[in-house]
């Protein structure tokens, strides 16, 4: 998997609007683009789901070269049951932790100059206070798993990521290359449950090694939840996609780069597309006016 490139985690979000707080005022995230689509994703990138759907962007710079994350918001779903998966994203800000404590939002002091902050959903966030770098803040997303070893062997023998550090039987730090957003893999000695708020990792690499890449799991008996396909965004770039699983079933995306490149264009009215969609929203008052309650996914 030569030249692939950490790109984006998706997260599954029920209140949109907190959300948008969360990226935008307590992070300082950029929004980098919004869309609107009427029906569920083929590869499933919004989850389960196929009814009325937005995607958002959010990360400190272009998706050219700062890892990203994915907001999917179903109209219909209120929250959705986290498991313990998604072990927490760490980015490096003193911006942010200030940021938190003016706003009053909740911060749990982890370590020496580190904190943890919940988004909304309860996605951990790990802030480390120091002053944030002029690349991407963005340093890694850790994920559970139930083998170290078995994992280790298929990330980095199978999908070609360096490892960088090992501690004991307990984590691997990996990557592609080491300017790009890590991933590191924290063994938690028993089985990985996703709940229904599970996300998912994204990498590109040329278009060409999708097939490669797609043979090579068919070969070694591992599961692919999305044999190569394409995927259109009205308007703009076609992308070709893969979607894997790893060993604990942890979902993976690999896009082809130079079609994402075009899609992934910062768009400079994404920031008023998202609060326009939010205004418009009025998904929690049709509920509350037929005393209903958005699904619990």
């Amino acid at each position: 998997m030569a030249l692939s490139r950490a790109l984006h985690f998706v997260f599954k979000v029920g209140d949109r609007s907190k959300t948008a707080t969360f990226y935008r005022d307590v992070l300082g995230m950029k929004i980098l683009r919004h869309e609107e689509f009427e029906e569920g994703c083929k590869a499933t990138c919004n989850g389960p789901y196929d009814g009325k759907w937005s995607k958002t962007m959010v990360g400190f710079g272009p998706e050219d070269d700062h890892f990203a994350a994915e907001l999917t918001y179903n109209y219909g779903v209120g929250e959705y049951r986290l498991g313990n998966d998604f072990l927490g994203l760490t980015l490096q800000s003193s911006q942010a932790v200030s940021n938190a404590k003016r706003l009053g939002w909740p911060l749990t002091e982890v370590g020496k100059a580190l904190y943890l902050a919940e988004a909304p959903g309860g996605y951990r966030f790990y802030l480390v206070d120091k002053e944030q770098p002029p690349n991407d803040p963005v340093q890694k997303v850790c994920l559970a798993v139930s083998d170290l070893q078995k994992s280790t062997h298929y990330w980095s023998s199978l999908l070609g990521m360096k490892v960088i550090e090992r501690h004991e039987e307990k984590t691997v730090l990996m990557g592609f290359a080491d300017t790009q957003c890590k991933l590191e893999l924290h063994n938690i000695g028993g089985t990985v449950d996703h709940g229904t708020a599970f996300g998912r990792i994204a990498f590109s690499c040329p278009r060409e090694q999708l097939a490669d890449l797609e043979a090579l799991m068919t070969k070694e008996n591992q599961k692919i939840l999305t044999p190569l396909i394409s995927l259109d965004t009205p308007g703009k770039a076609t992308v070709e996609v893969v979607i894997l699983a790893d060993p604990d079933a942890h979902e993976i995306c690999f896009v082809g780069d130079e079609a994402f490149r075009q899609l992934s264009q910062m768009d400079p009215s994404g920031n008023a597309l998202l609060d326009k969609a939010m205004a418009e929203d009025k998904s929690d008052d049709w509920f509350a006016k037929h005393n209903k309650q958005k699904a619990s996914a």
